[in-house]
């Protein structure tokens, strides 16, 4: 039985094309207008995205830009927050003029930049080199301040403050350094404007670098690792003698001589500590040393 398919009328078996469909008028002037549309607005669309190519191409050419201009352009961007354009625009003054005040400023200004956009390894990467390219710069000072204050920003450090740990657990690495970039500050430019902030941040580290091995400590003396815990508290006692941590220092110290069998040198230390702090108030309000850790 043959099957037979019922064809709308002027669709199939038209006498000009055959068993090919074709349209009406008023469908194929429908289609054409959908297929045009596209088509027509290409030129507007190209003319666009000529015209914003080159809006672009002028905003962010900065290669003709003069010393000045990228050097106002970057403090701008500074001075908005937007440190990474402000990152690249000294970077790119520096690179096309690497002489004269804008660039020995743009080189100090690059460190604060980098410090700012949470980048404290390029921040003392750019300090440093601005330190050995204008060792005798009138503001040289800054770039020693600098680098300890990005030091300190490290996030192991202790004085992120974000940190929610107890900060003596942290690897002391980046404390130390970052004592040692202000003690530079504070040895080589005594008269510094940033003296004073730069010993504020000495104390709190010595702090923590003191309660650091203070940690340690405890931990050897947990695992009755007598000898290790001595020589961590001995430390302590001789690098931060005036440290608020002297008297568990003392305690550990006791314990330790005890645990080796040493009697008379755990009686010795126990008759220093009764001599030097005979109640625990008096260890509250102990002063720091800003000597070197």
């Amino acid at each position: 039985m043959t099957a037979v398919f019922s064809t709308p009328p002027g669709r199939y078996n038209n006498p000009l094309y055959g068993n090919c469909p074709f349209l009406s008028l008023s469908e194929t002037t429908a289609l054409n207008t959908s297929i045009d549309t596209p088509y027509r607005l290409l030129p507007a669309l190209l003319l666009a995205a000529l015209f914003l190519g080159g809006c672009a191409s002028t905003l962010d050419d900065s290669s003709k830009w003069s010393a000045e201009l990228l050097y106002s352009e970057a403090k701008a961007a500074l001075q908005a927050g937007d440190y990474e354009s402000a990152i690249k625009h000294f970077e790119t003054l520096e690179a096309k003029y690497p002489f004269g005040k804008y660039a020995e400023q743009a080189q100090l200004d690059t460190a604060y930049a980098y410090y700012k956009f949470e980048e404290p390894d390029s921040a003392i990467a750019a300090a440093d080199r601005f330190i050995k390219l204008h060792p005798r710069h009138p503001n040289v000072d800054y770039a020693y301040y600098l680098r300890g204050l990005a030091s300190a920003s490290k996030k192991d450090n202790p004085l992120d403050f974000a940190v929610t740990i107890d900060p003596s657990l942290l690897d002391p690495s980046s404390a130390r350094q970052s004592f040692n970039y202000f003690n530079q500050l504070v040895q080589r430019f005594p008269d510094s404007r940033y003296v004073e902030d730069a010993v504020r941040h000495m104390k709190i580290l010595r702090e923590h670098l003191a309660e650091h091995e203070i940690h340690v400590a405890r931990y050897y003396l947990k695992r009755h690792a007598y000898v290790a815990a001595a020589k961590r508290v001995t430390f302590v006692l001789e690098t931060y003698p005036r440290s608020p941590t002297i008297p568990t220092a003392l305690d550990i110290l006791i314990t330790a001589y005890e645990g080796l069998g040493l009697q008379d040198l755990a009686t010795d230390v126990r008759r220093v500590k009764e001599l030097n702090f005979p109640t625990p108030l008096e260890t509250a309000d102990a002063d720091f040393d800003t000597g070197p850790p």
